[in-house]
């Protein structure tokens, strides 16, 4: 058994130092965010009555598929809105930190053929995948503590030391449990590529049954991980055993990582790739064939989530009106806009979250040609008549069409489901317009992923913090009241908001002309540039 985890720990102490400026990086956004917020909190709600009047605002349905049940609503104090209004998404980007790192660590490494060298040296067969589990466990218990401490050490009355060490815990059992999947995936699957797919659309199927259930029947929701991740109830109830769940289910998913593990050949997966045809089609001849050919179970698998979380959106959107009739209090907190339903007003909310959602795998389409160069396969092509300009040329235009493909089904979604179950209906044209008017800021976001490729390609993992930090002005801009240029910096920022706002032709416009001269950029700095440079 020694022989078969041997230099584990040397080799945990390598991946720790191969990622100490991106670990740290992580460390820093996650619990900073969280701490800043908190504090936030403080400064906008400084009574019971204010409190109060923001949990009735909570208490819709819309916002209870977003961001969970409320528990503690009746007393929402700082504490009880913190965990209710932060701990899911902020344990949906840790699981996201845990994906990409046990990948990086694990099917990334062997197939850059990283795993056979070091199994050439004297390691054990699982050393690496037991390295990979322990490092990224690791980061995550360091994450809770310095978060759960860190909460504490405000001082907040409501924020005590067992629901903020309870808070960390539950971000940290999250990442565990999304490592140990991960971990199984890397097995299952022949590429990193796939081993990614599949965890997300885990973690996607997490988020949507947890909605669908929080809305409708509250026994659906334990089917989630991310419902027990709520159920620990933190600064109301304090309830541990959800965190023992999710550390007992990491257990058993890391037993059957090595078991798999054990049993598989090096560079082979337990869900082989279909042998493909004999003769490459017309279409797979053609670089953006070959772009798409690569990413094509990528992009299916993030329609049919976008489709979905549209259509999870959607249907909650019928209890809005009656909501708003019924309690007196939000009738006074929130201020009508004349002409426009309170629905419509969630609506530009909704547009704009599932918008920055829809930016991921149109940003995963348009980087994919830094994965291949680091792996060595675009020469394979530019040694052929392929121009690099051509080259970059498809995986940019892949990656526009894939931003309206998402944009599409998530408005297409929420307007079938809204449809069905809303009495005074919006207009397809209506969602429409108020969807698509984001295009221009994705292709920003775009633009600038292809800017960094040309010019400095190893720093394009800052566009997705610069992604999460839109996500944090835009959907809690006007909650935290955050001055007007925080949300200016952001892409998102500048996009009307349809159909409560007038159309602005001249903000659409400067942002079209930003993601045009940007791309134009990054294919200039990728011509120029040294290969893996």
């Amino acid at each position: 058994m020694n022989q078969l985890f041997k230099n584990t720990g040397r080799l945990s102490r390598f991946i720790f130092r191969e990622n100490r400026i991106r670990i740290p990086i992580w460390f820093i956004s996650l619990s900073g965010i969280t701490i800043v917020i908190a504090l936030a909190f403080i400064d906008l709600y400084q009574n019971d009555g204010e409190r109060q009047a923001m949990a009735e605002t909570m208490r819709n349905p819309a916002m209870t598929a977003m961001v969970g049940q409320g528990y503690g609503l009746d007393n929402y104090t700082v504490g009880a809105m913190m965990a209710h209004q932060m701990l899911l998404f902020t344990a949906i980007t840790v699981a996201i930190m845990s994906i990409l790192l046990v990948t990086r660590h694990t099917r990334a490494e062997e197939e850059d053929g990283r795993i056979e060298m070091i199994r050439s040296l004297p390691s054990g067969r699982l050393s690496n995948l037991a390295s990979a589990i322990i490092a990224v466990s690791v980061t995550n218990v360091l994450l809770a503590l310095i978060t759960g401490f860190g909460m504490y050490a405000l001082g907040i009355e409501s924020m005590d030391l067992e629901g903020s060490l309870l808070y960390g815990a539950s971000l940290g059992a999250t990442g565990i449990l999304f490592t140990s999947l991960t971990a199984v995936f890397a097995q299952l699957s022949e590429s990193s590529r796939g081993t990614i797919s599949l965890s997300l659309t885990v973690l996607g199927l997490a988020y949507l049954i947890r909605a669908i259930g929080d809305v409708g029947n509250e026994t659906l929701s334990w089917f989630s991980p991310l419902g027990w991740t709520l159920g620990t109830e933190v600064y109301v109830n304090n309830y541990w055993w959800p965190v023992l769940l999710l550390l007992v289910v990491s257990f058993v998913l890391t037993i059957l990582a090595f078991y798999l593990n054990a049993i598989r050949d090096l560079n082979s997966g337990f869900l082989p790739s279909k042998a493909g045809r004999r003769n490459a089609s017309v279409f797979l001849q053609s670089p953006i064939g070959l772009s798409f050919r690569l990413q094509r179970t990528t992009i299916f698998a993030w329609a049919v989530g976008m489709f979905a979380i549209g259509i999870s959106y959607g249907s909650v959107l019928g209890d809005l009106e009656s909501f708003m009739e019924d309690i007196e209090m939000m009738q006074q907190l929130v201020k009508p806009v004349e002409g426009f339903s309170l629905t419509e007003q969630f609506i530009t909310m909704l547009m704009a979250i599932m918008s920055m959602i829809s930016t991921v795998p149109a940003l995963m389409v348009a980087m994919k040609i830094k994965s291949e160069e680091n792996k060595n396969r675009t020469e394979h092509l530019l040694t052929r008549s392929v121009s690099r300009r051509r080259l970059m040329g498809s995986y940019y235009i892949l990656s526009v069409a894939t931003s309206f493909i998402m944009q599409f089904l998530a408005v297409f979604g929420l307007w079938l489901a809204g449809s069905a179950v809303m009495e005074e209906q919006i207009t397809f044209g209506t969602m429409f317009s108020a969807g698509m008017v984001y295009l221009p800021a994705i292709w920003v976001m775009i633009g600038v992923a292809v800017l960094l490729v040309g010019f400095a390609p190893k720093f394009t993992g800052l566009l997705w913090l610069y992604l999460i930090y839109s996500f944090i002005v835009v959907y809690l801009g006007d909650l935290l009241q955050f001055p007007a240029w925080l949300s200016n910096l952001s892409a998102f920022g500048h996009v009307p908001q349809i159909p409560v706002e007038d159309m602005d032709f001249l903000s659409v416009t400067i942002l079209m002309i930003i993601a045009i001269s940007v791309s134009v950029a990054g294919f200039v700095g990728y011509n120029r540039r040294d290969i893996a440079g």
